[in-house]
């Protein structure tokens, strides 16, 4: 077995320059931690150079997927530039000797998974991937890629894994059952023909003397590769199928979760990447949400549950992780605990909210016992006065009270304005509070949405409404209108919100036809943006064309531009069902469609001219008095959340400094992330009636989503459905702390009535900037 030099000069800059041990009491795993997902993959591409220095030859395996964006971007950049004198300044800061440059043509390139089947000309494809960003950018040699070919293997001449698997599902009990039919017969022989590729596959990799560098993500469910959780750590190169929280994570990839439920797969094993005992396996992981994932890989004993733990046997495994996805290790909190004097109001708040919780028992009945049993509440009492935490408990109860009651005051005479990233955002976010909001006639509210979101239309729900249109206008249900001046003009706004109330009204009435009706409407208005005519044939012959381009898609494939248009314009009737339920017209609703969204695996960074000008646009029509946005932390859920909410405060920014104009921020959540109470200061108490709406209005409005195509590792059905399950758990856990006396026994029926809180956090503009100015300086 090949022994290869894990010597790491980088590593021990990296501790000294970002001030972080590599390991930390409670950890299994040595660790290095950086303070953003750029810097992440600038460090892991410096590691990745500095062994290629050290092994002029050898195995390597990259990751494909968003994750390894800037590690890409960085290795590309360093290796066309290596002669420039920045970037030997760069190495040479970092221990890399300058003069010696990779040859890239010398590495053999193990592809570490694919779905099956798999035609490897789609862009969705993992071997595409590899073509584009590994073998044409790093400028690998392909005769030396060791790829997972999920389209020809066992086939005849002619045939193709598509053709043999024709709805792209595998049964895997062919393999312990006789077949029924024809087709099975030749599906067996498929996947029999697969598994003795991956046995090859495998022994290639043995006698190559196994991986010497390997880098790759964690999933939401922890796995490595494509081995999800409950994986044999002895596993070796297979096929299986992948769980729920894995196929809702490649959903995207594949068109939608219908085309990723119970998928089959090929993945390198457990096994595989730890063969060669003088391997570097380096795992990267960004953002909160990972936080969980990356603690039970790194803090537990090898577990199949936690399939990173796999690698623990390997003295050359690292996590390089951010901040975010470092906050629940516990060594690295307890040290940042134990730096900080005094200890932060909220940070206090935090760790007696969670001793409350976890003991179910009053916060304001703490006892010092009960905080001393408590790993983090034993640093709270080493570091205050045991006098002052008493006094403590009771103030933290006054003040949750006090957030309740906030979030039941009548606020009147403002302008609001709701901006969100996507068009159900707002909704899932915050809409029991809009509830309340919008019953005071004194108030004024506008929505902004600030991408077309696009992405998250299928094909299948967009075919859908071509055909109902082209059935109406064979039909002629459209003609009456035909004849009426400018109906479907784009800027028609009086047409457009007559589309919204005929909606309404069948849905009112139980009228199908009605509501399928104005479905046609909004679809021939859409075109009539689209082709510039109103004319019947112009609008049908393009229609038929559209129909062509989708049917013609396989699924996952990028959208062409008119498609990509479309699709955004189904999301903005959506939003605009919604909130007609509430008595608002489109001229209080702003589609931005900003330019930074374009659907690419990797999408540009915001621009002043292009994204952040049509919102400022906005501020300065509305002037608003209180604005919200979408609160979510670094590399936390879609980065669209991130960069809409630096485009609206490099807006808020601007606008203020030009009016002086006093205005509060509303931060909120949805289903991507929570907010921990401690980080929130107006909690809505909402009642079954909101939550009876949340669904309804969500049904109603939100058909596109009602499937569920692209939903959330953490729950397998609709959006509206987890945003309720959030509000309810945050509910249980301010009940938990404050005792339910304080709602089953209020003298406020709001508050009886409650089963769930809606958390939203209030900020001046100031307090907004800083915050997203420190999430800028994170990111970027």
């Amino acid at each position: 077995m090949k022994k290869y030099n894990t010597y790491s000069k980088v590593e021990d800059i990296a501790v000294e320059r970002f001030g972080k041990a590599l390991l930390y009491p409670y950890e299994r795993i040595k660790t290095l931690e950086v303070p953003n997902f750029p810097s992440l993959g600038k460090l892991v591409s410096l590691r990745f150079i500095e062994w290629l220095q050290l092994n002029p030859e050898g195995v390597i395996s990259l990751p494909t997927g968003k994750t390894p964006e800037y590690f890409i971007k960085w290795t590309e950049f360093y290796l066309k530039n290596w002669d420039t004198r920045k970037v030997k300044d760069e190495l040479i800061s970092w221990g890399i000797d300058k003069s010696v440059k990779p040859d890239m043509r010398n590495y053999w390139f193990i592809q570490i998974d694919e779905f099956y089947p798999m035609d490897p000309k789609r862009e969705n494809s993992f071997n595409y991937y590899i073509r584009k960003f590994y073998i044409n950018s790093f400028g690998l040699d392909p005769n030396k890629t060791l790829f997972m070919d999920t389209w020809l293997t066992g086939c005849e001449q002619g045939q193709t894994l598509g053709s043999i698997f024709s709805d792209g599902k595998v049964d895997l009990s062919l393999r312990y059952r006789s077949p029924k039919n024809f087709d099975e017969e030749r599906q067996q022989k498929a996947i029999y023909a697969m598994d003795r590729f991956a046995m090859e596959y495998e022994k290639k990799i043995t006698e190559m003397g196994g991986i010497g560098f390997f880098l790759g993500g964690i999933g939401p469910d922890g796995h490595i590769a494509f081995n999800i959780r409950g994986s044999d750590h002895n596993s070796t190169t297979r096929v299986l199928k992948i769980n729920y929280e894995t196929a809702a994570a490649s959903a995207t990839d594949l068109g939608g979760i219908e085309n990723s439920r119970d998928k089959a797969v090929i993945t390198i094993g457990l096994a595989t990447i730890t063969k060669n005992p003088s391997v570097v396996a380096l795992i990267m992981a960004a953002g909160e949400s990972k936080a969980k994932v990356v603690r039970d890989a790194i803090e537990n004993i090898p577990d199949i549950l936690y399939p990173a733990t796999a690698l623990q046997k390997v003295e050359g495994t690292r996590f390089y992780i951010t901040s975010g996805a470092s906050s629940l290790l516990t060594g690295r909190r307890l040290e940042r605990l134990n730096k900080i004097k005094p200890i932060p109001h909220s940070e206090k708040e935090r760790i007696l909210v969670d001793i409350s919780y976890k003991i179910n028992k009053k916060i304001k009945n703490l006892s010092l016992t009960d905080i001393k049993n408590d790993i983090y509440g034993q640093v709270l009492l080493e570091k205050e006065d045991k006098k002052d935490i008493k006094i403590f408990t009771k103030r933290v109860d006054r003040e949750f009270r006090q957030r309740v009651e906030k979030g039941m005051e009548e606020t009147g005479n403002r302008i609001f304005l709701h901006t969100a990233p996507h068009h159900d955002d707002i909704m899932l976010g915050y809409l029991p509070y809009i509830l309340h909001l919008v019953r005071k006639p004194t108030n004024h509210h506008y929505f902004a949405t600030l991408t077309s979101g696009f992405t998250s239309i299928t094909n299948t729900y967009t075919l859908s409404w071509l055909e109902n249109l082209e059935k109406h206008i064979r039909e002629g249900k459209l003609k009456r209108l035909f004849k009426e001046e400018d109906y479907f003009k784009s800027d028609n706004t009086v047409g457009r919100n007559r589309d919204i109330y005929r909606y309404l009204d069948g849905i009112a009435g139980g009228k199908e036809e009605i509501k399928k009706e104005a479905e046609a409407r909004r679809a021939y208005r859409n075109i009539c943006e689209l082709t510039g005519n109103q004319e019947p044939r112009f609008i049908l012959k393009k229609m038929l064309s559209l129909k062509k381009e989708i049917v013609s898609a396989y699924p996952g494939k990028k959208d062409i531009q008119d498609v990509q248009k479309l699709k955004g314009m189904i999301r903005e009737w959506e939003e605009e069902l919604l909130w007609a339920h509430l008595g608002f017209s489109c001229n209080n609703i702003f589609h931005l469609r900003l330019g930074f969204y374009t659907g690419d695996i990797f999408t540009p960074q915001p621009e002043i001219e292009r994204d952040v000008k049509p919102f400022l646009s906005i501020l300065e029509r509305v002037k608003p008095d209180i604005i919200t946005v979408a609160f979510d932390p670094e590399g936390t859920g879609p980065d669209t959340h991130y960069k809409v909410l630096q485009i609206t405060a490099e807006a808020l920014k601007i606008y203020r400094e030009k009016t002086q104009k006093n205005m509060i921020v509303w931060g909120y959540r949805n289903i991507w992330h929570r907010f921990h109470p401690s980080d929130a200061n107006i909690y809505v108490p909402v009642s079954m009636n909101s939550i009876a709406i949340m669904k309804s209005a969500f049904d109603i409005c939100f058909a596109s989503q009602r499937s569920a195509s692209f939903p959330s590792y953490e729950y397998d059905g609709p959006f509206s459905e987890l945003a309720v399950k959030i509000l309810v758990e945050q509910g249980g856990i301010i009940k938990r702390v404050l005792g339910r006396d304080f709602f089953g026994a209020s003298r406020y029926a709001r508050i009886r009535a409650s089963r769930g809180v809606n958390f939203i956090k209030e900020m001046t503009v100031e307090e907004f900037l800083k915050e997203s100015i420190a999430l800028k300086n994170l990111m970027e």
